[in-house]
């Protein structure tokens, strides 16, 4: 849950943190209003100057903004999708844009090995039925659909790193302004493949595709990160 308590050691960063997640992953959703400094005091079991610490971060990210008088309160402010995939590419030098896309295919390709291991009928209808959601935003679909692929594993630690890497990457990752390919990258194809291998528990063909498939994308963002740098 986005306001679930945090444990007792976390504070401010927890905080910006989880709400960051919940906007990245569509939970809060754009103009939507967050509740109060002392409800969100309350749902997190921190004090309310934990909370007024985290708005200003989350406000300095331009992720929340703060309306005074009548009506007023923090509101979620979704990013521009083309201007946060050039402004976060910008901060990435292209070493750290291929090692980090390494490491999260790794990570995914371990997920989806896992989830041929131990999916069930139920299991496999839940990812299919993410990736059915054809009204939802492309960068959205592909990440719920690897968290979903993720659960399935019943790993945690392979959760909170599939989580952690669609919040660093996932944004620019599955953004759709990146540069087309002809066609060569068809996200509903990639993974009705891999939930096809899921559910025949070939965890290596499961594994291979997911890794093809997260490279693909990582292709069309070098090819914007360099025409980025030309310009």
């Amino acid at each position: 849950m986005v306001f679930a308590p945090l444990e007792p050691h976390s504070r401010a960063e927890t905080v910006v943190r989880r709400l960051t997640d919940a906007i990245t992953f569509g939970l809060l959703t754009d103009a939507e209003q967050l509740p109060s400094e002392a409800d969100l005091a309350a749902q997190f079991g921190v004090s309310r100057v934990t909370v007024r610490e985290a708005l200003v971060a989350l406000r300095q990210q331009n992720l929340v903004e703060t309306r005074r008088g009548r009506g007023g309160g923090s509101f979620v402010r979704a990013p521009a999708a083309r201007h946060d995939v050039h402004s976060r590419l910008a901060e990435l030098s292209l070493p750290t844009l291929r090692d980090t896309a390494d490491h999260y295919a790794a990570v995914a390709g371990a997920a989806a090995r896992l989830a041929a291991q131990r999916a069930d009928a139920d299991d496999i209808l839940r990812i299919e039925e993410v990736d059915a959601d054809v009204g939802r935003p492309l960068h959205r679909m592909e990440r719920a659909y690897h968290l979903e692929v993720a659960a399935v594993a019943q790993s945690a630690r392979l959760a909170r790193e599939e989580v952690r890497f669609a919040t660093e990457l996932g944004t620019v990752l599955w953004s759709p302004v990146l540069p087309s390919d002809d066609g060569a990258y068809d996200p509903h194809a990639d993974h009705r493949a891999i939930t096809a291998a899921i559910a025949a528990g070939d965890g290596d063909l499961a594994r291979r595709l997911t890794e093809d498939h997260i490279e693909k994308a990582v292709e069309r963002l070098v090819t914007l990160h360099l025409t980025l740098i030309e310009q």
